[in-house]
């Protein structure tokens, strides 16, 4: 994946995490839970599962935002440097990673971290060095 630097607005970005900050804080505030994507995408998968109306909004505003957003301007352009497999296999290592870790990014990271937990202060170090090692790895020792 590449990012065009040149169309980085610090504005928006800022504006993009405030909402979702905001977001998180409302779903904790209003239902009493963490807005953990796989958590929540886990338990809609659950025949007798709580509060699916509220959970199936919440995600389902995850993937209309981006669709929202491209109505007032142009979506920037995303270039994966793998195919398919790459794709795939990432996807699987990430699955795992969110089942070993009992969470995902969006749990540990933004919902843990903003409350000081130390099981997602420690969840969110072990992923971002992971991330760090897997670019350092394929970026710099496979490249040859």
């Amino acid at each position: 994946m590449s990012i065009g630097w040149a169309a980085f607005t610090p504005w928006s970005a800022l504006a993009g995490g405030a909402l979702i900050g905001l977001a998180a804080a409302m779903f904790a505030l209003v239902n009493g839970r963490v807005a953990g994507i796989s958590g929540l995408l886990g338990s809609l998968l659950q025949p007798q599962s709580e509060g699916r109306g509220e959970k199936m909004a919440f995600l389902l505003g995850l993937l209309l935002a981006p669709l929202l957003w491209a109505t007032f301007a142009a979506l920037p352009p995303v270039h994966f440097g793998t195919g398919s497999l790459g794709l795939i296999i990432a996807g699987l290592l990430v699955g795992i990673g969110t089942r070993y870790g009992s969470g995902c990014t969006s749990g540990h990271g933004v919902c843990g971290v903003s409350r000081l937990s130390p099981r997602s202060l420690v969840a969110t170090l072990c992923f971002m060095a992971a991330g760090f090692a897997t670019v350092f790895v394929l970026r710099h020792l496979l490249r040859g």
